[in-house]
Formats: C-alpha cells, sequence, structure tokens
C-alpha cells in the first residue's frame, strides 16, 4: 500500500526471459502489493522464468495480440484484483524500476493522475543508446503531437507509464488499436478527456536484449502517431467523431 492505495505493477512481457529476473527484483515491494506479468504467446521461456520467480498474477495469451492488446489485458486484470495506482513496466529492463515510487507518490498524493518516465528529459534517451535516428524521429513526432494536441510533454512514446484507477472509468481502451500506437491513442485519449500528464527523468538502456522495432514498422507506427494527433484536433474542432474518443 502507498498512502492507504494498492499499487500493482503490470509487465507486458514477450520474449523477456533473459531480462525478467533483473528487472522483477528491483520492484520496490515494500510499497508495490502485487505484479501481474501478461505473457503474448512468448516463444522462450518468459512463463517458466515468472513462476520462478513467484510471480502471483500470470496471464498467457494463446495467440500473440501486439503490445496494445497485451496492455488491454495488463490492466483488465490490474483493476480486477483491485489496484488502485496502476504503474507499466517493460520486462526489458530497459527501464530501470527504481522510480516506481517517484512516480506512485504523485498519484498517491493526488499531484496527478497520470505520470510518465520521459528518456528525453535530462538527456536520457542519447546516454543510455538511443538510435539517432530514433531519437530525431521521437522529437519530431513530439513536437507535431504537442502542436496538433495543445500539450507540452517531452516525449509521447515512452514506455514507463502510471495511472490512477479513475482514467480507466473515463476512457475506452478497448477501443483503442492492438499494436503499438495503442500508447499515442491511450495519451490522447487522457488529454481529451481533460486530465493532465505529469512526467520524471527517466534513465534508459539499449542493449540486444531490450526489445525494439524494425524500421518499416517504425515508419507505420509513426504515421499512425500523427494520424492519432490529427482525430484529437479534429474532434477537438467539432470536425469529426472518432470511437477512440467516445469514452464511458
Amino acid at each position: 500500500m502507498i498512502k492507504g492505495k494498492k499499487l500493482v505493477v503490470v509487465l507486458p512481457a514477450y520474449n523477456a526471459s533473459a531480462t525478467l529476473e533483473q528487472t522483477y527484483i528491483e520492484i520496490p515491494f515494500e510499497i508495490v502489493d502485487d505484479v501481474i506479468l501478461v505473457d503474448d504467446n512468448s516463444r522462450d521461456t518468459t512463463i517458466q522464468k515468472a513462476t520462478e520467480l513467484g510471480i502471483k498474477h500470470i496471464v498467457k495469451h494463446q495467440v500473440n495480440r501486439g503490445y496494445g492488446g497485451n496492455q488491454k489485458s495488463c490492466y483488465t486484470k490490474a483493476l480486477e484484483i483491485g489496484a488502485d495506482i496502476i504503474i507499466m513496466l517493460h520486462p526489458d529492463y530497459q527501464y530501470t524500476p527504481k522510480l516506481i515510487e517517484s512516480m506512485a507518490y504523485l498519484i498517491a498524493n493526488d499531484v496527478y493522475p497520470v505520470v510518465f518516465g520521459s528518456r528525453i528529459l535530462g538527456n536520457g534517451a542519447l546516454k543510455g543508446g538511443m538510435p539517432i535516428y530514433k531519437y530525431i524521429a521521437n522529437r519530431l513526432l513530439t513536437l507535431g503531437q504537442n502542436i496538433l494536441m495543445g500539450q507540452k510533454l517531452s516525449e509521447y512514446h515512452t514506455g514507463y507509464r502510471a495511472f490512477s484507477k479513475e482514467i480507466f472509468t473515463k476512457i475506452d481502451i478497448e477501443a483503442n488499436s492492438d499494436d503499438f500506437v495503442f500508447d499515442n491513442q491511450m495519451a490522447a485519449q487522457i488529454f481529451f478527456a481533460g486530465y493532465s500528464i505529469a512526467e520524471v527523468t527517466c534513465p534508459t538502456k539499449y542493449f540486444d536484449e531490450a526489445s525494439s522495432i524494425n524500421l518499416k514498422r517504425s515508419s507505420i507506427y509513426g504515421l499512425g502517431v500523427i494520424w492519432v494527433s490529427m482525430q484529437y484536433r479534429l474532434q477537438k474542432c467539432g470536425l469529426g467523431k472518432f470511437k477512440i474518443f467516445r469514452g464511458k
């Protein structure tokens, strides 16, 4: 518990057996009540490793649903077991679990309902080895998103995110894609519902075992991000109506 609120960490996993233990042992269990691992039909021993580590809540997809589909299962399960605060942490050890406390307290103290771990603040991305083309793409996409949505985030593309359960009563995550653009759809939904998003500086690590997507999928993702931002602007201006903003 943290400030009387149940804190649940969710791990959207795909072929994460090599890095899962390193991620798991750094989770601050003095405040984290439960951990959920959702395995997206991995081809390695992720499930076996999770079982060995004693992770209580393990969900296995019988078919690969994609990154967004994995998150849908993560959040559904977290709410099912009574989470008040949910933190998504990638089990590939690209993001440090040591920021869980900082992110959780911002929500537990009712300062912000959503917190992102930003790789851009403090130059964490480049220091951690982010490829320069990805860094440039991140900055250009974020600039476009901020302009179209009238926000000032340092980045929209981090996979380290914390949420108050209240968020899930206002937005419909099931309306979102099962692919990587899910993250950006969810951020747009949160802003559209009138919430603010805080950011904390987050170091990151790029290495062989860390998850990544290839250039083709990155390009598709980039186009999807732009379209989500345009949908947001069009609906805000009354020039369109899109299902991801229908709310609950």
